[in-house]
C-alpha cells in the first residue's frame, strides 16, 4: 500500500499561534479556579502545602504553590494579569512559553524556599515566624520580567515593543518585590522576577548565537 503526499487542500490546517496560546492560558486559569473551588470545599486543606522556607518537606510546595490561593479574592487578583501576561508569553512560541514557565516555576520557587523567611516576624517583638508561600503571583512576576527583557536579548523589534508596553502598563507592579506589605510574599515576587530574567536570557540563545555568527562572518570578510 502506497501513501500519497498531502496537498495544501488535504493537509490539516494549522491553528494560529494566538488561538493556541489563548486556549492554553484559559485552560490554566480554569485549572486554578477548579483547584480553589475544591480547596474551599475541603476547608482550605490544600493551602498547607505551600512553600515553607528551609523545611525539607516544604520543598514539595515548589511544585504546587502556584496552583494554590488563600481565598477567592487572592485568586481573582491574580487572574487578569495571568491571562494577559500568560497570553503574551505564548506569542513568543508555545515551546518557549512552556520552558520559561518551568524555569520560573522551579527556580523562582526554590529561591522562595531559600529566602522566604527573610524579614518574617510575628506581631510579638523578637519572635520569628515561619511562613507558607502560595499563589501564582511569583509566576506572574516571572512572566512580567521575561516579557520586559526578552526583546532586548533577541533584538526583535516587536518583542521590544511588547516589553516596553508591558513595562508601561504593569511596571508599577514591580514594587511588589519590595518588603513592607504584611501578608504579601515579596520574596516570591522577587525570586519569580529574577527567574524570569534568567529564562529570557537562556531562551534567547538562538538569536544571540545567530548575532555572534553574523559578527564573526563580518569580521572574517572585511570590506575593501
Amino acid at each position: 500500500m502506497t501513501g500519497h503526499p498531502q496537498t495544501p487542500a488535504t493537509r490539516p490546517e494549522k491553528r494560529p499561534r494566538w488561538m493556541v496560546g489563548g486556549a492554553t492560558i484559559l485552560t490554566f486559569i480554569v485549572l486554578l479556579w477548579a483547584i480553589e473551588l475544591w480547596d474551599g470545599l475541603t476547608n482550605h486543606r490544600l493551602d498547607r502545602n505551600g512553600i515553607r522556607p528551609l523545611e525539607t518537606d516544604g520543598l514539595w510546595g515548589i511544585l504546587v504553590a502556584p496552583l494554590l490561593h488563600a481565598n477567592w479574592d487572592h485568586l481573582i487578583a491574580n487572574t487578569v494579569p495571568a491571562l494577559v501576561l500568560g497570553f503574551l508569553m505564548t506569542l513568543a512560541g508555545l515551546s518557549r512559553f512552556i520552558f520559561a514557565t518551568a524555569i520560573v516555576w522551579i527556580l523562582g520557587g526554590f529561591g522562595t524556599w531559600l529566602i522566604g523567611n527573610v524579614g518574617a516576624h510575628c506581631p510579638y517583638v523578637g519572635v520569628h515566624c515561619e511562613t507558607n508561600h502560595i499563589g501564582a503571583s511569583g509566576l506572574i512576576f516571572g512572566w512580567l520580567a521575561f516579557l520586559i527583557v526578552f526583546g532586548f536579548f533577541t533584538r526583535k523589534a516587536w518583542e521590544i515593543v511588547v516589553g516596553v508596553v508591558v513595562l508601561f502598563i504593569y511596571g508599577g507592579v514591580l514594587l511588589g518585590m519590595l518588603p513592607g506589605t504584611p501578608g504579601v510574599s515579596w520574596q516570591g515576587h522577587l525570586c519569580g522576577a529574577i527567574a524570569g530574567v534568567v529564562a529570557a536570557y537562556l531562551l534567547s540563545a538562538p538569536e544571540r548565537k545567530a548575532r555572534e555568527r553574523k559578527r564573526s562572518l563580518s569580521s572574517s570578510h572585511p570590506k575593501t
